[in-house]
Protein backbone atom coordinates (compact mmCIF):
# COMPACT_ATOMS: atom_id res chain seq x y z
CA UNK A 1 0.00 0.00 0.00
CA UNK A 2 1.12 3.60 0.65
CA UNK A 3 4.83 4.42 0.76
CA UNK A 4 5.64 7.61 2.65
CA UNK A 5 9.08 9.14 3.08
CA UNK A 6 10.66 12.03 4.99
CA UNK A 7 12.37 14.67 2.88
CA UNK A 8 14.80 17.56 3.28
CA UNK A 9 12.35 20.39 2.87
CA UNK A 10 13.26 23.96 2.05
CA UNK A 11 11.86 26.46 4.54
CA UNK A 12 11.99 30.22 4.88
CA UNK A 13 15.09 31.25 6.82
CA UNK A 14 13.86 32.79 10.11
CA UNK A 15 16.95 34.99 10.03
CA UNK A 16 15.70 36.57 6.81
CA UNK A 17 11.93 36.32 7.25
CA UNK A 18 10.64 37.62 10.56
CA UNK A 19 6.89 37.33 9.84
CA UNK A 20 5.75 34.13 8.13
CA UNK A 21 2.28 35.58 7.61
CA UNK A 22 3.77 37.98 5.05
CA UNK A 23 5.21 35.27 2.78
CA UNK A 24 2.51 32.56 2.76
CA UNK A 25 -0.67 32.39 0.67
CA UNK A 26 -3.75 30.23 0.20
CA UNK A 27 -3.54 27.63 -2.60
CA UNK A 28 -3.15 29.06 -6.10
CA UNK A 29 -6.57 27.90 -7.27
CA UNK A 30 -8.43 30.25 -4.92
CA UNK A 31 -6.32 33.32 -5.74
CA UNK A 32 -7.80 35.87 -8.16
CA UNK A 33 -5.85 38.70 -9.80
CA UNK A 34 -6.61 41.17 -7.00
CA UNK A 35 -5.33 38.76 -4.34
CA UNK A 36 -2.32 37.92 -6.49
CA UNK A 37 -1.42 41.60 -6.69
CA UNK A 38 -1.91 41.97 -2.94
CA UNK A 39 0.51 39.12 -2.20
CA UNK A 40 3.08 40.53 -4.62
CA UNK A 41 3.01 43.82 -2.72
CA UNK A 42 2.99 42.21 0.72
CA UNK A 43 6.59 40.96 0.59
CA UNK A 44 9.31 40.60 -2.10
CA UNK A 45 9.80 36.97 -1.04
CA UNK A 46 6.13 35.98 -0.92
CA UNK A 47 5.61 32.42 -2.19
CA UNK A 48 3.12 33.76 -4.78
CA UNK A 49 6.09 34.61 -7.03
CA UNK A 50 6.99 30.93 -7.21
CA UNK A 51 3.61 29.19 -7.01
CA UNK A 52 1.42 31.52 -9.07
CA UNK A 53 3.38 34.27 -10.79
CA UNK A 54 1.91 37.11 -12.79
CA UNK A 55 1.53 37.01 -16.55
CA UNK A 56 2.21 39.94 -18.89
CA UNK A 57 1.24 40.69 -22.52
CA UNK A 58 4.89 40.60 -23.61
CA UNK A 59 5.55 37.12 -22.15
CA UNK A 60 7.30 34.68 -24.48
CA UNK A 61 9.07 31.33 -24.25
CA UNK A 62 12.19 32.90 -22.76
CA UNK A 63 10.45 35.10 -20.21
CA UNK A 64 7.14 34.07 -18.64
CA UNK A 65 5.59 33.23 -15.28
CA UNK A 66 7.39 29.85 -15.21
CA UNK A 67 10.87 31.07 -16.15
CA UNK A 68 10.55 33.95 -13.69
CA UNK A 69 9.52 31.53 -10.94
CA UNK A 70 12.56 29.35 -11.72
CA UNK A 71 14.91 32.35 -11.59
CA UNK A 72 13.46 33.57 -8.30
CA UNK A 73 13.57 30.08 -6.79
CA UNK A 74 17.23 29.69 -7.73
CA UNK A 75 18.09 33.15 -6.37
CA UNK A 76 16.22 32.63 -3.09
CA UNK A 77 18.03 29.36 -2.39
CA UNK A 78 21.44 30.79 -3.29
CA UNK A 79 20.83 33.93 -1.20
CA UNK A 80 19.71 31.96 1.86
CA UNK A 81 16.10 33.12 1.83
CA UNK A 82 15.12 29.46 1.58
CA UNK A 83 17.29 26.99 3.50
CA UNK A 84 17.38 23.20 3.31
CA UNK A 85 16.64 20.94 6.27
CA UNK A 86 19.81 19.33 7.64
CA UNK A 87 18.11 15.91 7.87
CA UNK A 88 15.11 14.27 6.18
CA UNK A 89 11.99 15.14 8.16
CA UNK A 90 8.28 14.66 8.63
CA UNK A 91 6.34 17.80 9.53
CA UNK A 92 3.48 17.79 12.06
CA UNK A 93 1.05 20.55 11.08
CA UNK A 94 -1.89 22.08 12.95
CA UNK A 95 -4.49 24.56 11.74
CA UNK A 96 -6.72 26.30 14.28
CA UNK A 97 -9.86 27.90 12.87
CA UNK A 98 -13.57 28.53 13.38
CA UNK A 99 -16.33 26.67 11.51
CA UNK A 100 -20.01 27.12 12.25
CA UNK A 101 -19.10 29.31 15.21
CA UNK A 102 -17.04 26.54 16.81
CA UNK A 103 -13.27 26.54 17.30
CA UNK A 104 -11.58 23.54 15.71
CA UNK A 105 -8.05 22.21 15.32
CA UNK A 106 -7.17 20.03 12.34
CA UNK A 107 -3.95 18.03 12.53
CA UNK A 108 -1.96 16.38 9.77
CA UNK A 109 1.58 15.64 8.74
CA UNK A 110 3.57 16.65 5.68
CA UNK A 111 5.65 13.98 3.94
CA UNK A 112 6.57 12.60 0.54
CA UNK A 113 4.12 10.03 -0.86
CA UNK A 114 5.21 7.64 -3.60
CA UNK A 115 3.40 8.42 -6.84
CA UNK A 116 1.17 5.54 -7.93
CA UNK A 117 -1.21 5.31 -10.90
CA UNK A 118 -4.83 5.38 -9.79
CA UNK A 119 -5.47 1.90 -11.15
CA UNK A 120 -3.17 0.40 -8.50
CA UNK A 121 -5.72 1.39 -5.88
CA UNK A 122 -3.14 2.86 -3.49
CA UNK A 123 -3.65 6.58 -4.09
CA UNK A 124 -7.25 7.27 -5.06
CA UNK A 125 -8.98 10.34 -6.52
CA UNK A 126 -12.56 11.37 -5.85
CA UNK A 127 -13.19 14.18 -8.38
CA UNK A 128 -12.92 14.79 -12.10
CA UNK A 129 -10.22 17.23 -13.25
CA UNK A 130 -9.91 19.99 -15.87
CA UNK A 131 -7.09 19.45 -18.45
CA UNK A 132 -6.04 23.12 -18.79
CA UNK A 133 -5.26 23.31 -15.08
CA UNK A 134 -2.92 20.32 -15.34
CA UNK A 135 -1.00 21.93 -18.22
CA UNK A 136 -0.28 25.01 -16.10
CA UNK A 137 1.01 22.99 -13.15
CA UNK A 138 3.17 20.80 -15.41
CA UNK A 139 4.86 23.84 -16.95
CA UNK A 140 5.67 25.13 -13.46
CA UNK A 141 7.04 21.78 -12.32
CA UNK A 142 9.23 21.49 -15.41
CA UNK A 143 10.68 24.96 -14.88
CA UNK A 144 11.28 24.80 -11.12
CA UNK A 145 11.57 21.07 -10.34
CA UNK A 146 9.78 21.54 -7.03
CA UNK A 147 6.47 21.18 -5.19
CA UNK A 148 5.62 24.55 -3.65
CA UNK A 149 2.33 23.43 -2.10
CA UNK A 150 1.29 20.08 -0.63
CA UNK A 151 -1.62 18.01 -1.84
CA UNK A 152 -4.30 17.57 0.81
CA UNK A 153 -5.06 13.86 1.30
CA UNK A 154 -6.82 11.58 3.77
CA UNK A 155 -6.04 8.23 5.36
CA UNK A 156 -7.99 6.07 7.82
CA UNK A 157 -6.43 5.52 11.24
CA UNK A 158 -9.28 4.94 13.68
CA UNK A 159 -6.92 4.28 16.60
CA UNK A 160 -4.94 7.45 15.79
CA UNK A 161 -1.61 5.65 16.01
CA UNK A 162 0.15 8.01 13.59
CA UNK A 163 -0.88 11.15 15.45
CA UNK A 164 0.03 9.57 18.79
CA UNK A 165 3.54 8.78 17.54
CA UNK A 166 4.05 12.29 16.17
CA UNK A 167 2.61 13.99 19.25
CA UNK A 168 4.93 12.04 21.54
CA UNK A 169 7.90 13.18 19.46
CA UNK A 170 7.09 16.88 19.95
CA UNK A 171 5.48 16.72 23.39
CA UNK A 172 8.08 18.89 25.09
CA UNK A 173 8.98 21.21 22.21
CA UNK A 174 7.62 24.45 20.85
CA UNK A 175 6.57 24.52 17.18
CA UNK A 176 9.29 25.44 14.68
CA UNK A 177 6.77 27.68 12.92
CA UNK A 178 3.82 29.45 14.56
CA UNK A 179 1.82 32.38 13.19
CA UNK A 180 -1.67 33.72 12.53
CA UNK A 181 -2.62 34.42 8.92
CA UNK A 182 -4.57 37.28 7.33
CA UNK A 183 -7.99 35.74 8.09
CA UNK A 184 -7.21 34.91 11.71
CA UNK A 185 -6.39 31.21 11.34
CA UNK A 186 -3.44 29.90 13.37
CA UNK A 187 -0.75 27.64 11.90
CA UNK A 188 1.78 25.56 13.83
CA UNK A 189 4.40 23.20 12.43
CA UNK A 190 6.97 20.94 14.08
CA UNK A 191 9.97 19.43 12.27
CA UNK A 192 10.47 15.75 13.19
CA UNK A 193 13.80 14.13 12.27
CA UNK A 194 13.87 11.26 14.81
CA UNK A 195 14.44 8.20 12.63
CA UNK A 196 12.72 5.85 15.09
CA UNK A 197 9.56 7.96 14.99
CA UNK A 198 9.69 8.25 11.20
CA UNK A 199 10.12 4.49 10.80
CA UNK A 200 7.17 3.83 13.12
CA UNK A 201 4.92 6.15 11.12
CA UNK A 202 6.05 4.51 7.87
CA UNK A 203 5.14 1.09 9.27
CA UNK A 204 1.70 2.27 10.39
CA UNK A 205 1.00 3.82 6.97
CA UNK A 206 2.26 0.82 4.99
CA UNK A 207 -1.15 -0.91 4.87
CA UNK A 208 -3.19 2.20 4.16
CA UNK A 209 -4.71 3.82 1.12
CA UNK A 210 -4.40 7.53 0.41
CA UNK A 211 -7.50 9.47 -0.67
CA UNK A 212 -6.90 12.79 -2.43
CA UNK A 213 -9.09 15.45 -0.82
CA UNK A 214 -7.80 18.53 -2.66
CA UNK A 215 -5.09 18.62 -5.31
CA UNK A 216 -6.12 16.18 -8.03
CA UNK A 217 -4.66 18.39 -10.77
CA UNK A 218 -1.28 18.56 -9.05
CA UNK A 219 -1.19 14.81 -8.41
CA UNK A 220 -1.94 13.98 -12.04
CA UNK A 221 0.62 16.59 -13.08
CA UNK A 222 3.22 14.91 -10.86
CA UNK A 223 2.46 11.55 -12.50
CA UNK A 224 3.01 13.09 -15.94
CA UNK A 225 6.23 14.75 -14.79
CA UNK A 226 7.47 11.46 -13.34
CA UNK A 227 6.88 9.71 -16.67
CA UNK A 228 8.85 12.42 -18.48
CA UNK A 229 11.91 11.97 -16.28
CA UNK A 230 11.93 8.38 -15.05
CA UNK A 231 13.49 6.86 -18.18
CA UNK A 232 16.85 8.44 -17.35
CA UNK A 233 16.90 7.86 -13.59
CA UNK A 234 16.42 5.34 -10.80
CA UNK A 235 13.18 4.66 -8.94
CA UNK A 236 14.25 6.46 -5.76
CA UNK A 237 14.61 9.87 -7.40
CA UNK A 238 12.73 12.69 -5.61
CA UNK A 239 10.26 13.16 -8.47
CA UNK A 240 8.85 9.71 -7.71
CA UNK A 241 7.27 11.25 -4.61
CA UNK A 242 4.77 14.06 -4.15
CA UNK A 243 4.61 16.34 -1.13
CA UNK A 244 1.32 15.79 0.70
CA UNK A 245 -0.34 16.82 3.92
CA UNK A 246 -2.04 13.70 5.25
CA UNK A 247 -5.03 14.10 7.58
CA UNK A 248 -6.72 11.28 9.43
CA UNK A 249 -10.30 10.61 8.32
CA UNK A 250 -11.15 10.44 12.04
CA UNK A 251 -9.60 13.80 12.93
CA UNK A 252 -12.21 15.88 14.81
CA UNK A 253 -11.12 19.00 12.93
CA UNK A 254 -11.95 17.60 9.48
CA UNK A 255 -14.65 19.86 8.01
CA UNK A 256 -16.35 19.56 4.60
CA UNK A 257 -18.37 22.47 3.22
CA UNK A 258 -20.62 22.51 0.13
CA UNK A 259 -19.84 24.17 -3.18
CA UNK A 260 -22.96 25.61 -4.80
CA UNK A 261 -23.72 25.72 -8.54
CA UNK A 262 -24.54 28.78 -10.62
CA UNK A 263 -26.14 28.34 -14.05
CA UNK A 264 -25.63 30.85 -16.86
CA UNK A 265 -25.92 31.29 -20.64
CA UNK A 266 -28.65 28.66 -21.09
CA UNK A 267 -30.87 29.59 -24.04
CA UNK A 268 -34.64 29.75 -23.57
CA UNK A 269 -34.51 28.91 -19.87
CA UNK A 270 -38.09 28.88 -18.56
CA UNK A 271 -37.92 28.56 -14.77
CA UNK A 272 -41.64 27.77 -14.35
CA UNK A 273 -41.36 24.92 -16.82
CA UNK A 274 -38.21 23.68 -15.08
CA UNK A 275 -39.94 23.70 -11.68
CA UNK A 276 -42.88 21.72 -13.07
CA UNK A 277 -40.53 19.11 -14.49
CA UNK A 278 -38.54 18.99 -11.25
CA UNK A 279 -41.77 17.95 -9.49
CA UNK A 280 -41.61 14.61 -11.31
CA UNK A 281 -38.75 13.55 -9.02
CA UNK A 282 -38.80 16.04 -6.15
CA UNK A 283 -41.19 17.40 -3.56
CA UNK A 284 -41.02 21.17 -4.10
CA UNK A 285 -41.67 23.78 -1.41
CA UNK A 286 -41.82 27.47 -2.23
CA UNK A 287 -40.41 29.90 0.36
CA UNK A 288 -40.42 33.68 0.12
CA UNK A 289 -37.22 35.48 1.04
CA UNK A 290 -37.11 38.88 2.70
CA UNK A 291 -38.77 40.86 5.47
CA UNK A 292 -42.06 39.00 5.18
CA UNK A 293 -40.51 35.57 4.76
CA UNK A 294 -37.44 33.56 5.65
CA UNK A 295 -33.80 34.57 5.50
CA UNK A 296 -31.45 32.72 3.18
CA UNK A 297 -29.47 31.35 6.13
CA UNK A 298 -32.65 30.01 7.75
CA UNK A 299 -33.41 28.08 4.58
CA UNK A 300 -29.84 26.80 4.25
CA UNK A 301 -30.13 25.58 7.86
CA UNK A 302 -33.46 23.91 7.04
CA UNK A 303 -31.80 22.15 4.09
CA UNK A 304 -29.09 20.83 6.40
CA UNK A 305 -31.58 19.61 9.03
CA UNK A 306 -33.69 17.76 6.48
CA UNK A 307 -30.64 16.22 4.84
CA UNK A 308 -29.29 14.64 8.02
CA UNK A 309 -28.65 10.90 8.20
CA UNK A 310 -30.86 8.99 10.63
CA UNK A 311 -33.40 10.25 13.12
CA UNK A 312 -30.89 11.48 15.69
CA UNK A 313 -29.70 14.64 13.92
CA UNK A 314 -26.98 12.86 12.00
CA UNK A 315 -25.50 10.96 14.95
CA UNK A 316 -26.44 7.51 13.65
CA UNK A 317 -23.57 5.37 12.31
CA UNK A 318 -22.77 6.36 8.74
CA UNK A 319 -22.91 3.01 6.97
CA UNK A 320 -22.98 2.68 3.19
CA UNK A 321 -26.68 1.79 3.35
CA UNK A 322 -27.71 4.77 5.49
CA UNK A 323 -25.63 7.09 3.33
CA UNK A 324 -27.21 5.77 0.12
CA UNK A 325 -30.73 6.36 1.44
CA UNK A 326 -30.41 9.57 3.42
CA UNK A 327 -32.77 12.43 2.47
CA UNK A 328 -31.49 14.33 -0.56
CA UNK A 329 -32.37 17.99 -0.14
CA UNK A 330 -31.44 20.95 -2.35
CA UNK A 331 -32.19 24.62 -2.82
CA UNK A 332 -32.98 26.47 -6.05
CA UNK A 333 -33.12 30.22 -6.54
CA UNK A 334 -33.99 31.97 -9.82
CA UNK A 335 -34.80 35.45 -8.57
CA UNK A 336 -37.95 37.30 -7.47
CA UNK A 337 -37.14 36.45 -3.83
CA UNK A 338 -38.50 32.91 -4.18
CA UNK A 339 -36.41 30.04 -2.83
CA UNK A 340 -37.44 26.53 -3.82
CA UNK A 341 -36.67 23.70 -1.41
CA UNK A 342 -36.34 20.39 -3.27
CA UNK A 343 -36.41 16.93 -1.68
CA UNK A 344 -36.04 13.73 -3.70
CA UNK A 345 -39.23 11.69 -3.46
CA UNK A 346 -38.01 8.09 -3.41
CA UNK A 347 -34.41 7.64 -2.26
CA UNK A 348 -34.66 3.85 -2.49
CA UNK A 349 -35.43 3.98 -6.22
CA UNK A 350 -32.17 5.74 -7.14
CA UNK A 351 -30.94 2.77 -9.15
CA UNK A 352 -33.93 3.20 -11.47
CA UNK A 353 -33.61 6.94 -12.11
CA UNK A 354 -29.85 7.50 -11.93
CA UNK A 355 -27.22 6.70 -14.62
CA UNK A 356 -26.57 2.99 -14.94
CA UNK A 357 -23.15 1.43 -14.44
CA UNK A 358 -22.55 3.44 -11.27
CA UNK A 359 -22.34 2.10 -7.73
CA UNK A 360 -25.03 2.79 -5.10
CA UNK A 361 -22.44 4.96 -3.33
CA UNK A 362 -22.08 7.22 -6.41
CA UNK A 363 -25.81 7.20 -7.18
CA UNK A 364 -26.56 8.24 -3.60
CA UNK A 365 -24.41 11.38 -3.63
CA UNK A 366 -26.33 14.65 -3.44
CA UNK A 367 -24.05 16.14 -6.08
CA UNK A 368 -24.58 13.16 -8.43
CA UNK A 369 -28.36 13.42 -8.03
CA UNK A 370 -28.36 17.16 -8.65
CA UNK A 371 -26.13 16.91 -11.71
CA UNK A 372 -27.89 13.89 -13.22
CA UNK A 373 -31.54 14.79 -12.61
CA UNK A 374 -31.42 18.59 -12.84
CA UNK A 375 -28.24 19.99 -14.40
CA UNK A 376 -27.93 17.36 -17.13
CA UNK A 377 -31.46 16.04 -17.68
CA UNK A 378 -33.47 19.26 -17.27
CA UNK A 379 -30.98 22.03 -18.08
CA UNK A 380 -29.08 20.11 -20.76
CA UNK A 381 -25.65 20.79 -19.27
CA UNK A 382 -23.70 17.57 -19.38
CA UNK A 383 -20.81 15.85 -21.09
CA UNK A 384 -18.81 18.30 -23.23
CA UNK A 385 -20.83 21.32 -22.08
CA UNK A 386 -19.98 20.53 -18.47
CA UNK A 387 -16.29 20.11 -19.32
CA UNK A 388 -16.19 23.48 -21.12
CA UNK A 389 -17.55 25.22 -18.01
CA UNK A 390 -19.39 27.81 -20.15
CA UNK A 391 -22.74 27.27 -18.44
CA UNK A 392 -21.83 26.47 -14.87
CA UNK A 393 -19.72 28.17 -12.24
CA UNK A 394 -19.22 27.61 -8.54
CA UNK A 395 -19.26 29.45 -5.23
CA UNK A 396 -19.10 28.53 -1.56
CA UNK A 397 -20.88 31.73 -0.49
CA UNK A 398 -24.68 31.50 -0.39
CA UNK A 399 -25.18 35.27 -0.36
CA UNK A 400 -22.87 35.66 -3.37
CA UNK A 401 -24.94 33.11 -5.30
CA UNK A 402 -28.14 34.97 -4.49
CA UNK A 403 -26.63 38.30 -5.53
CA UNK A 404 -25.33 36.98 -8.86
CA UNK A 405 -28.81 35.77 -9.78
CA UNK A 406 -30.50 39.00 -8.63
CA UNK A 407 -28.04 41.05 -10.72
CA UNK A 408 -28.74 38.95 -13.79
CA UNK A 409 -25.19 37.63 -14.09
CA UNK A 410 -26.46 34.07 -13.57
CA UNK A 411 -29.85 32.55 -14.32
CA UNK A 412 -30.26 30.38 -11.27
CA UNK A 413 -28.42 29.06 -8.23
CA UNK A 414 -28.47 25.47 -6.98
CA UNK A 415 -27.61 24.93 -3.32
CA UNK A 416 -26.27 21.71 -1.81
CA UNK A 417 -25.61 20.28 1.62
CA UNK A 418 -22.02 19.22 2.43
CA UNK A 419 -20.85 15.82 1.22
CA UNK A 420 -20.14 13.36 4.03
CA UNK A 421 -16.46 12.37 4.26
CA UNK A 422 -17.55 8.72 4.35
CA UNK A 423 -19.25 9.21 0.98
CA UNK A 424 -15.99 10.50 -0.52
CA UNK A 425 -14.15 7.41 0.73
CA UNK A 426 -16.84 4.99 -0.46
CA UNK A 427 -16.84 6.43 -3.97
CA UNK A 428 -13.03 6.48 -4.16
CA UNK A 429 -12.82 2.88 -2.94
CA UNK A 430 -15.09 1.90 -5.83
CA UNK A 431 -12.68 3.48 -8.30
CA UNK A 432 -15.23 6.16 -9.23
CA UNK A 433 -14.98 9.94 -9.39
CA UNK A 434 -17.44 12.54 -8.18
CA UNK A 435 -18.38 15.52 -10.37
CA UNK A 436 -16.03 18.51 -10.28
CA UNK A 437 -16.20 20.72 -7.19
CA UNK A 438 -18.10 18.15 -5.15
CA UNK A 439 -16.24 18.86 -1.93
CA UNK A 440 -14.57 21.75 -0.18
CA UNK A 441 -12.39 20.67 2.72
CA UNK A 442 -12.18 23.67 5.02
CA UNK A 443 -9.85 25.36 5.61
CA UNK A 444 -7.50 25.14 2.66
CA UNK A 445 -3.88 24.29 3.39
CA UNK A 446 -1.50 27.22 3.51
CA UNK A 447 1.22 27.48 0.84
CA UNK A 448 4.78 28.39 1.80
CA UNK A 449 5.47 26.38 4.97
CA UNK A 450 7.81 23.95 3.24
CA UNK A 451 9.00 23.29 -0.33
CA UNK A 452 9.94 19.90 -1.78
CA UNK A 453 12.73 19.88 -4.39
CA UNK A 454 12.46 17.24 -7.11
Amino acid sequence: MATIVPFKGLRYNPGRIEEMAKVVTPPYDVIDTDAQDRYYKRHPYNIIRLEYGKTYPEDDEADNRYTRAARDFDAWTKDGVLITETEPALYLYEQEFFAGGEKKIRSGFICGVKLEPYDKGIVLPHEETIPKHKADRLDLMRACRANFSPIFSLYADKEKKVEQSLREAVARTLPDISFTDEIGESHRMWVITDQAVISKVQQIMADKRIFIADGHHRYETALNYKMEREAQHAQNEPYNYMMMTLVNLYDPGLVVLPTHRLIKNVDNLDIRRIIERIKDSFVVEEHRLGANGSSLQELIKLMAERGQVGKDKGKAPLTQDTLAYHPHVFGLYAGENIFYLLQLKNEKELSEIMPQGKSPAWQGLDVSILHSLVVDRLLGIGGELMAKAEHITYTREEEVALSLVDRGECQLALFLNPTFVEEVINVANNGEKMPQKSTFFYPKLITGLVVNQL
